[in-house]
C-alpha cells in the first residue's frame, strides 16, 4: 500500500497506460480520479477501481480549470498529478502533417503541461508538496522517422519535465517523466501507421527485450516515481522501454 491515503489525478486515465496507471495507484491504496476525453472510458475505469470519473479536455483552459474544481471537491486535496493524456499523427513526412494536427499534437501533449500546472501548482505549494508525473516518451530520445511533430512535443515534454522539478524542488514538489517505447495501447496503430504481423515484427526489432510495453509496465514505474520511496528522486525521466534507447 505505497500509496495508502494519497490522492491522484490520471488524465487519458481510461484507456491504454493510463488506465494502467489508474488500477496500480488503486491497488497501491490511492484515491484517484480517472480524467478523460472520453467519459465512458472513465467511468468503466473508475468503476472497476473504486475512483471516481471526470470528463476532460486537457487542451482546454476552462475544462481543466473544472477537473481542478471537481477534484478538490471530492478528495480535499491533491498529492499526485499524471499528466498522461497523450495524442500523435499518423506517420507522415513533417511538410505534410497538417496544422490543424500539428496544433491538435502540441495543444494535447504540450500544452495540457502547462494548463494542469496552472492549476494545481499552487495548491501543491500551499501544502509544501507534491508528486506530478508526465508521460513522455521514447519518442523524445531517440525520434523515429516520420512521427516528426509527436517526437517534438515528447521532446518538449521531458525539457518541461526537468525545468519544473528545477523550479518547484524547493517548494517540495516533485516532478518526473516517463518514456514509454510503443506498447499495446489504443495509439499502436496509429504511430505503425497500420497494425499488421510484418509491422508490428519491424517496430519490435528495435526494442532489445523484443516486446512492446504494457499498462502494467507503466503503472508500476508511475507508482515508484510517485510514492515517497522516490523522495529523492526529482527532474527525470525514466525509460520504461525495454532498452530501446540504449
Amino acid at each position: 500500500m505505497r500509496l495508502n491515503g494519497k490522492t491522484a489525478i490520471v488524465t487519458g486515465g481510461g484507456s491504454g497506460f493510463g488506465a494502467g496507471i489508474v488500477r496500480k495507484f488503486a491497488a497501491e491504496g490511492a484515491r484517484v480520479m480517472v480524467a478523460d476525453i472520453n467519459l465512458d472510458s472513465a467511468q468503466s475505469i473508475a468503476t472497476e477501481t473504486g475512483g471516481i470519473a471526470h470528463q476532460v479536455d486537457v487542451a482546454n483552459d476552462a475544462s481543466v480549470k473544472s477537473m481542478a474544481t471537481a477534484a478538490f471537491a471530492a478528495f480535499g486535496t491533491l498529492d499526485i498529478l499524471v499528466n498522461n493524456a497523450g495524442v500523435t499523427h499518423l506517420p507522415t513526412l513533417m511538410e505534410d502533417v497538417t496544422e490543424e494536427e500539428f496544433d491538435r499534437v502540441l495543444a494535447v501533449n504540450a500544452k495540457s503541461v502547462y494548463l494542469t500546472a496552472r492549476h494545481f501548482v499552487p495548491h501543491m505549494k500551499s501544502n509544501g508538496k507534491g508528486a506530478i508525473l508526465n508521460i513522455a516518451s521514447t519518442a523524445g530520445v531517440s525520434p523515429r522517422p516520420r512521427l516528426n511533430w509527436y517526437n517534438a512535443s515528447k521532446g518538449w515534454m521531458i525539457t518541461a519535465t526537468k525545468a519544473m522539478a528545477v523550479e518547484l524542488a524547493p517548494e517540495g514538489i516533485r516532478v518526473n517523466a516517463l518514456n514509454p517505447v510503443a506498447g499495446e495501447t489504443p495509439l499502436l496503430a496509429s504511430f505503425m501507421g497500420e497494425d499488421t504481423p510484418e509491422m508490428r515484427a519491424k517496430f519490435l526489432s528495435t526494442i532489445p527485450l523484443g516486446r512492446f510495453s504494457t499498462p502494467e509496465d507503466l503503472g508500476n514505474a508511475a507508482c515508484f516515481l510517485c510514492s515517497d520511496e522516490a523522495s529523492m528522486i526529482t527532474g527525470v525521466a525514466m525509460e520504461v522501454d525495454g532498452g530501446r534507447c540504449v
